[in-house]
């Protein structure tokens, strides 16, 4: 049966009797077969360097079909659960789900809906049985990918505050490149919002005839108008997520061309920028949920009073259009590499927020006034930009709608020495983490540590590719990619006992075992004339301290189509909620040199058994 089906399917490809290269091509794409170029060139060239000229028949077709398709470990395990060793009837693919796949609630409906959906060969569909290229198809489908499918989609309890989510959050969103002299680019903004990002930065400038520009201050890097940013920001937020935009504008702006920004927000997001409190309410005791701001534009600057104020426009001192508000000018060493002395930020653009007068000032720390135009300050509702002072000053002046930014080499020290302040910090505001200024060439800082404590905006540079940056691609793969992850419970509950080298009651161990079976058409080496490659994987898990392993496999010598391992890897992990685990794949040039080849990440508590 699986013989004429082929058969049936590919005849009219070779009407002629032969096909070429480019043929074979759009026949594996009709038949929507995944296949790697080089491999497929190379299988092809070995497949005509049987017989002269560079065009083949149907019988070497269907070889190349089944070196590419038909591995040899699926047909090892097809073989273990089929009476005949040609068909797996409804109650044998039972047993395989159940005994393979710990798939324990699997019933016969489960079986026969695989079967429906996966058996590509109408006889053996109807008899409520599966052939081994319905089982290929079902072993390559997602319901088979390492990644749980129910995560693929928005699972997690989308009404809690704002403040208990991971956020996906960009760094320098406009950058395309390096920090001091690489282009900026509308790119940036629609590549992150597609990817799932929810907070972007925005660096704003004065610019000529009145028009504010974005770029990275005091630097060579390209400049591109405020107002195209928005446009752009508004035509692609809420594709690949209906939930909440939040817009970090490092404002330097004069109020003349704030007022400009304004307008600007206002005229081109229209009824999806958020400016006033839900319902009114300008009383507020804890940040609305991302269900309550879905496909909302939130704006994050310093604002000049309170929500009430910037509602009814009542407080006294209110003088024309623009406002001043002042900041704490706190020395800070997070814009220059950590081994120099600290010395002022840069700009102020690391200064967020105003310190109010109540509070006792700190010492050294000296009072800088920064003139907020009132249009814009009224845009700031949820996101108020407040200075980072201190735990204790948070604690006791901070409302939940304002939030801090802190540079990761502060965020470093503060968990290494304050660790339960800072996660209790965290189960009340908004905190976002982002990288120190020495990080010239756009390099990223390792995002567990930040958020072990809870941190939500953990911001990276979008644009440069890294394990760091995998990290983050990998921990927001959950819940549907919609760029929001629940806290565990453990982070958002006020009285936590929980910190990341002290996790006591809060550990719920898991014992992970991984067999590393086989890769399928990896990517050659870069020093192979062919499809050759030394392939070794290096499995990482990242999380607590606790938890933090690496093991790495044998080398494969001159195999990147079908390595085989077969070794099997265990994990004790004391924190699974806050674990990712990385398969990273290496081309092993020498001894002491590896080219990287690929990878995949995703969080512990995603992972498929079977």
């Amino acid at each position: 049966t699986s013989h004429t089906w082929f058969w049936n399917l590919i005849q009219n490809d070779f009407q002629s009797g032969n096909t070429d290269l480019d043929g074979c091509i759009r026949l594996l794409e009709k038949m929507q077969i995944k296949f790697d170029e080089d491999h497929l060139k190379h299988i092809f060239k070995k497949t005509i360097d049987k017989h002269t000229g560079d065009i083949i028949s149907m019988d070497d077709f269907r070889a190349i079909y089944r070196a590419l398709v038909h591995r040899p470990e699926f047909e090892e395990l097809f073989k273990a659960y089929s009476i005949d060793g040609n068909i797996l009837p409804d109650g044998q693919l039972l047993k395989f789900l159940a005994k393979e796949q710990f798939q324990t609630e699997a019933n016969e409906t489960t079986a026969l809906e695989i079967i429906m959906k996966y058996e590509p060969i109408d006889e053996v569909r109807k008899r409520r049985q599966m052939s081994f290229e319905g089982f290929i198809r079902y072993m390559n489908s997602e319901e088979c990918s390492i990644f749980k499918i129910q995560h693929r989609s928005i699972y997690q309890d989308m009404t809690q505050p704002l403040c208990d989510y991971f956020i996906s959050s960009s760094h320098n969103t406009y950058l395309i490149a390096d920090q001091l002299m690489g282009p900026s680019d509308l790119w940036g903004y629609s590549s992150a919002l597609l990817k799932g990002c929810r907070c972007l930065e925005i660096d704003c400038w004065d610019g000529h005839n009145n028009e504010p520009i974005v770029y990275h201050g005091h630097t060579l890097t390209s400049k591109i108008p405020f107002r195209s940013v928005i446009h752009v920001i508004e035509r692609h937020a809420f594709m690949s997520s209906p939930y909440p935009v939040v817009l970090s504008l490092e404002n330097h702006c004069s109020p003349k061309q704030q007022e400009v920004m304004a307008e600007c927000l206002k005229s081109i997001l229209g009824d999806k920028l958020l400016s006033a409190p839900l319902g009114g309410e300008v009383d507020i005791t804890q940040l609305p949920s991302p269900e309550a701001l879905k496909f909302k534009v939130l704006i994050k600057n310093k604002k000049v009073g309170t929500l009430e104020q910037g509602m009814l426009r009542m407080e006294e001192d209110y003088v024309g259009e623009a406002e001043e508000v002042s900041d704490s000018d706190v020395p800070s060493d997070d814009d220059y590499p950590e081994e120099m002395s600290p010395v002022r930020s840069r700009s102020p653009s690391k200064r967020k927020g105003d310190r109010r007068s109540s509070p006792p000032p700190q010492k050294r720390s000296k009072m800088r006034k920064t003139k907020i135009a009132l249009a814009l300050s009224d845009l700031v509702v949820y996101t108020k930009s407040q200075k980072f002072v201190g735990f204790e000053h948070s604690l006791q002046y901070q409302k939940c709608w304002e939030n801090n930014s802190i540079g990761e080499s502060q965020a470093r020290k503060l968990a290494k020495v304050s660790a339960s302040q800072f996660i209790a910090h965290t189960t009340r505001f908004i905190t976002r983490i982002y990288p120190k200024g020495s990080r010239m060439k756009s390099s990223n800082y390792n995002p567990q540590e930040f958020w072990n404590v809870g941190c939500q905006m953990v911001a990276l540079n979008f644009q440069t590719p890294g394990p760091f940056r995998e990290l983050q691609d990998g921990k927001f793969l959950d819940n549907g990619g919609c760029g929001y992850v629940l806290k565990p419970a453990f982070l958002r509950d006020r009285n936590t006992t929980f910190t990341p080298r002290n996790v006591g009651a809060h550990s719920r161990p898991m014992s992970l075992s991984i067999r590393l079976i086989s890769g399928h058409q990896l990517p050659p080496s870069a020093m192979s004339k062919t499809n050759k490659a030394d392939p070794t994987v290096q499995i990482e898990i990242y999380g607590v301290p606790e938890d933090q392993a690496k093991r790495r496999s044998s080398v494969v010598k001159s195999n990147a189509l079908c390595p085989k391992w077969n070794e099997t890897f265990s994990f004790n992990i004391q924190v699974p909620e806050l674990a990712m685990i990385r398969f990273c794949v290496e081309d092993e040039v020498s001894l002491v040199n590896k080219d990287f080849l690929g990878q995949y990440t995703l969080p512990v508590m995603s992972l498929n058994t079977g």
